[in-house]
């Protein structure tokens, strides 16, 4: 699965994600972070290595598969990793991650105890919360007139054509299942097929599954209904004001990527200090609006932009949030959805 590109980053900050590690030797101790690109703030990062007197390197996939795929093949060599929830579940599994010491982490207390009830790791025994977003509906206010905030708009035949939703099977199913009102990760056969169903009445109603091209579609007027990641639909929006951003009233997935630590890291206590670090307050703040993302940090929403803070994408309503889920490890009920998935597709 694809890591989802919530908000457009800055020149300053694509910049970043290409500047190299400090060169020649050193003697200072190394902490490595296997991450997402442009996943920390140069701020964050200067703050920590002149506190702890060490150097962060950062090394960058671009997919969970592709960092389990890794990490399951015997790499070794890192510190920290910031998978989605469900991965740091799946690298659970197969014994690739030590427990954490809350005793070295006195900053987990500052973490958003609402999230924490949706969490896949409540009592965060293996992981730290770090930064998520939703995935949303947007839809064009002059074409889709009384649109009510809910997936049944999918359903609409004033949209027939002209509608696209991701090509994901855990968005798509889950969207439906959610519909329906069941768990976005419900392994319920009867549950899954019902929402394979109503994915395939959908797919009569869309121009195409896709990930990437109904963010210009939309802005463009190509498509007036799309189903798409928080960060691309608030970059389009802010090119186009006809486009309106809703999160499904039914609930919709709230992803998190999660701060971890792998069975083979050499430098455990610099990797819980890493960890606590961006668990304070201020340094989670800054952090959180350079990259665009919300952490669920109680303690740094005061320190939050008023524009930031009001977002009701990124801060949604309780009776909203409540709703929404983290995709969920399948384990082995995969071949259920993977099944359910193939009658869309070969619908």
């Amino acid at each position: 699965m694809k890591r989802r590109h919530f908000i457009a980053t800055s020149s300053a900050a694509l910049a970043a994600g290409f500047l190299p590690s400090c060169s020649g030797k050193s003697a200072k101790p190394k902490l490595t972070v296997f991450t997402w690109a442009d996943y920390l703030s140069d701020e964050a990062k200067a703050a920590f290595e002149k506190a702890h007197g060490c150097e962060v390197v950062i090394d960058t996939f671009d997919s969970n598969e592709a960092m389990i795929a890794k990490i399951e093949s015997g790499a070794t060599g890192y510190d920290i990793l910031v998978p989605s929830s469900y991965a740091v579940k799946q690298l659970e599994s197969k014994g690739l991650l030590q427990p954490l010491n809350h005793a070295k982490l006195p900053n987990l207390a500052n973490i958003d105890k609402t999230y924490l009830t949706h969490a896949l790791d409540p009592e965060m025994k293996i992981s730290a919360p770090y930064m998520m977003a939703p995935t949303c509906v947007a839809y064009l206010k002059s074409k889709v007139p009384d649109a009510e905030p809910t997936w049944g708009l999918f359903s609409r035949a004033d949209v027939k054509g002209r509608a696209t939703l991701l090509d994901d099977m855990r968005e798509v199913l889950g969207a439906a299942l959610k519909n329906l009102g069941h768990s976005l990760n419900s392994t319920d056969s009867a549950q899954l097929e019902a929402a394979a169903a109503l994915a395939i009445e959908w797919k009569t109603n869309i121009a195409k599954f896709e990930n990437e091209q109904y963010k210009s579609g939309i802005a463009s007027g190509e498509f007036h209904l799309v189903h798409g990641y928080a960060g691309d639909l608030i970059a389009v929006q802010a090119e186009n004001g006809d486009i309106e951003i809703v999160i499904p009233k039914e609930g919709a997935s709230f992803p998190c990527d999660d701060l971890c630590i792998p069975k083979s890291a050499k430098n455990a206590d610099l990797a819980h200090a890493f960890i606590n670090h961006l668990c304070d307050a201020e340094v989670a703040a800054e952090n959180m609006e350079w990259i665009g993302y919300r952490a669920p940090n109680t303690a740094a929403y005061k320190s939050l932009t008023e524009d930031f803070r009001g977002s009701p994408i990124l801060f949604p309503p309780d009776e909203v949030f409540s709703k929404c889920e983290p995709i969920g490890y399948l384990g082995d009920k995969l071949p259920l959805w993977t099944a359910a998935w193939e009658k869309v597709k070969n619908a």
